[in-house]
């Protein structure tokens, strides 16, 4: 890994990769559509989701789509399944399998396939990611990602996130982001999931939530932005892994202009993976679906939606 990496993780936030790139955007399906920011609470099982008091998220849902039956990858761990978040993609594709920045790797690995964050970037938006574990280099390939934060150490927390998703979106207001809170699968960890500490992490990372949000209010583009909270995994005891339905269940919550309201399990039909998250996004951002994607936008969460 080259040694300003280390300084770019340090400073928390750096601009990667400029690039100048002149090439008009894509076609959007619905143009008032100019941001997608994708956010991810970190080993938030759904049943946790409903049970804890969140009223930034529940005034959210409101006016969103969303199911609690979503599916995460089959193994059902933090980096795999992050990475097919991101590029659309099961893990036997992307080769991401390991969940450890503790690796004998003299560079940092990156996955098989474009990220969602390099489709964009190559397509001429801006992007960004404040994500809280270091592991998370992986999600950062130079060139890809023009406004990062990454914590030097892990242990930084939602606080840390929240406090550099702010600034980017107040002084970059980036096309396209992805924000990671850590705390609740730190929690479950700890605690355990269910138990009482990690139902106040749920709680505590709520208010991070509206930090972003008004954030978003305060840059003057919410009303031009579709967020998608989800989550990695769920978990039970003090695990999380393949083959457990508490862990392999997951939020999946859109919201903003289009977006179609209430429950999407309305559809018996209809069942939401994880990869469908980089579909959708690349569905909103006029982004090509490639043909090896596993994932599909979620055209049910919308009014009209034009194909892709």
């Amino acid at each position: 890994m080259p040694w300003r990496f280390f300084v770019y993780l340090f400073l928390g936030i750096e601009v990667f990769g400029q690039t100048n790139i002149t090439s008009p955007k894509p076609a959007r399906p619905f143009p008032d559509v100019e941001h997608v920011v994708i956010i991810s609470l970190d080993g938030m099982r759904p049943d946790r989701m409903l049970y804890a008091a969140m009223p930034a998220t529940r005034g959210l849902m409101a006016k969103s789509a969303y199911t609690f039956w979503a599916r995460t990858t089959a193994v059902s761990v933090t980096l795999p399944s992050h990475v097919s978040m991101l590029t659309g993609v099961t893990p036997q594709k992307h080769g991401i399998s390991w969940n450890s920045d503790d690796l004998p790797f003299l560079e940092t690995i990156y996955p098989g396939k474009p990220t969602v964050m390099e489709m964009a970037r190559r397509a001429g938006y801006s992007t960004a990611m404040a994500a809280g574990k270091t592991k998370f280099s992986t999600l950062a390939k130079p060139g890809t990602v023009q406004f990062l934060s990454l914590p030097p150490k892990d242990g930084q927390g939602n606080a840390f996130v929240a406090e550099a998703a702010e600034k980017i979106i107040l002084e970059h207001k980036p096309d396209l982001m992805f924000i990671h809170f850590p705390d609740i699968d730190v929690a479950g960890h700890r605690y355990g999931w269910g138990s009482r500490e990690q139902l106040e992490a749920i709680e505590h990372t709520d208010h991070e939530l509206q930090r972003v949000f008004t954030a978003l209010v305060t840059a003057g583009i919410a009303e031009h932005t579709v967020i998608i909270i989800t989550a990695d995994h769920g978990g039970a005891g003090k695990t999380h892994g393949p083959d457990d339905p508490r862990s392999r269940h997951i939020p999946w919550i859109i919201a903003g202009p289009h977006v179609k309201q209430g429950d999407l399990t309305r559809d018996a039909d209809l069942v939401i993976n994880t990869e469908d998250t980089c579909a959708t996004a690349c569905y909103l951002l006029g982004l090509s679906q490639l043909p090896y994607f596993d994932g599909k936008p979620v055209l049910a969460a919308f009014e009209n939606p034009p194909a892709p």
